[in-house]
């Protein structure tokens, strides 16, 4: 699996070493055609609706986690608690940067946000990561769908509180939907614009409404969202930039930070979720803290010299050329690769089909036949890629063999509208070229 940074802050694990996810490489084939949204979104709420009260929510109906869980499969719920972890900033949502910070708000439009911000807030849900569309409850205990699947009625714990000892209301939300909906990042207001209004109805009672024809996640996009403490955002203007550390209800709070270098975090001993099943063995560090750099080579060289202790390296020559100095020969630095199991993306060239040279299909198909995908991996990806045959790799979406009677189902009314290919056995992508030679290997020789 990819072992993403907020994947091993909520795994626990704890490493001074290296991991090198399993590559994706160039490929594409058949998906089966998508259900309309108002149809899958239907069929979906249709599993889970009934205004009976659920523990959580699945895209596609059913929950792997019964009723009563204690705790996700892939935690160790006696895990040890303690130590540091730190890492470099790899990756960033919203407003974040790689290179610096100027704000601990990443929700807006408005500067760079810190790096790990998510640990301070908790959310209504949080998604199971061994389980593809589906979320238990954090902040909610429970929620009622309505018959339409428009209606959705979140019960607030009364155990939860904010870091400074107010309770987490219903007030709080729909304050903070409110915020996100009308000053938020692009990408919130776009993700939630099916999301006509968070309303509070008591004290821990919260309904979202949401838009009739509306895609069958966003009630759970809705449901991951931060909730932040309304007294806070009375104080501190949601569309604007801070370095005063926010108010949360998460498992960390700002320690120390130094802007545009480091940002460190600071476990809640009396954290009040530390016990749900979905936080039970999570968030085990004592302390979290994100180094920032300019450029990747010094940040590898920080590495190096033991500046933070727990590094992913994404670029095949950097992980064949770069991790043989000293600690890693005196067992200091524990070196792993870790073979790609998840939904895998796509690395590859892509053509711009709105130009005409590159509408002809068989001009793209004569391309792909040319393609030395042996060739690029041996000299360019020092070996460290495999190709994939499906936009939709190590998924149940990946489509194998001929089309299923569904799928037929679906494609009849096309058929002469599609190339004959699709309704036939997979598309797979030519076999290694034989070394030396222009032409596709035959049965796949030991020379290829």
């Amino acid at each position: 699996m990819t072992l993403s940074r907020r994947t091993l802050l909520r795994l626990g694990a704890a490493s001074a070493g290296l991991v090198l996810p399993g590559a994706r490489a160039m490929g594409q084939t058949r998906a089966s055609p998508p259900k309309p949204a108002d149809a899958a979104a239907a069929e979906a709420d249709g599993a889970v609706s009934g205004a009976v009260e659920r523990h959580g929510l699945s895209v596609f109906g059913d929950l792997k986690y019964p009723p009563g869980f204690t705790h996700f499969d892939y935690v160790n719920p006696a895990a040890p608690k303690g130590g540091p972890f730190s890492t470099a900033v790899r990756g960033t949502m919203y407003n974040q940067a790689f290179g610096t910070f100027d704000s601990f708000n990443a929700y807006n439009q408005q500067g760079n946000g810190a790096q790990g911000v998510e640990l301070l807030f908790d959310t209504l849900m949080t998604p199971a990561e061994d389980e593809r569309g589906g979320m238990y409850g954090c902040l909610a205990s429970s929620v009622v769908i309505a018959d339409d699947g428009l209606t959705y009625r979140f019960r607030l714990r009364p155990e939860a509180h904010f870091h400074d000892g107010a309770p987490v209301t219903a007030d709080d939300v729909a304050a903070s939907f409110d915020a996100l909906k009308s000053e938020g990042h692009g990408n919130i207001r776009l993700a939630l614009s099916d999301l006509l209004a968070a309303e509070a109805e008591g004290p821990r009672e919260v309904v979202l409404r949401f838009r009739a024809g509306r895609a069958r996640d966003v009630p759970l996009v809705a449901a991951g969202m931060p909730v932040f403490s309304k007294a806070h955002l009375a104080k501190y203007p949601f569309a604007r930039s801070f370095l005063t550390p926010p108010v949360g209800s998460g498992p960390y709070k700002v320690e120390r930070f130094e802007q545009g270098r480091f940002v460190e975090y600071r476990r809640v001993p009396d954290y009040w979720g530390r016990d749900l099943p979905v936080m039970k063995g999570r968030f085990n560090f004592d302390t979290v803290r994100y180094e920032y750099f300019r450029e990747r080579i010094p940040a590898l060289e920080a590495f190096k010299a033991k500046v933070y202790l727990f590094r992913e390296e994404f670029t095949a020559r950097e992980w064949a050329t770069q991790y043989d100095f000293p600690a890693v020969r005196e067992g200091k630095v524990k070196l792993e690769t870790l073979p790609d199991e998840s939904f895998s993306g796509v690395q590859g060239w892509f053509f711009n089909t709105r130009r005409a040279k590159f509408f002809d299909r068989r001009v793209r198909e004569a391309i792909g036949l040319l393609f030395d995908f042996d060739w690029t991996r041996r000299n360019l990806m020092y070996d460290s890629y495999n190709r994939t045959v499906s936009f939709f790799q190590n998924s149940d979406m990946m489509a194998v063999g001929k089309p299923s009677p569904e799928e037929l189902k679906l494609l009849e009314p096309f058929r002469d509208r599609v190339p004959e290919e699709v309704f036939d056995e997979v598309y797979v992508p030519p076999p290694p070229m034989a070394r030396g030679r222009t032409a596709p290997c035959v049965g796949r020789p030991s020379t290829c």
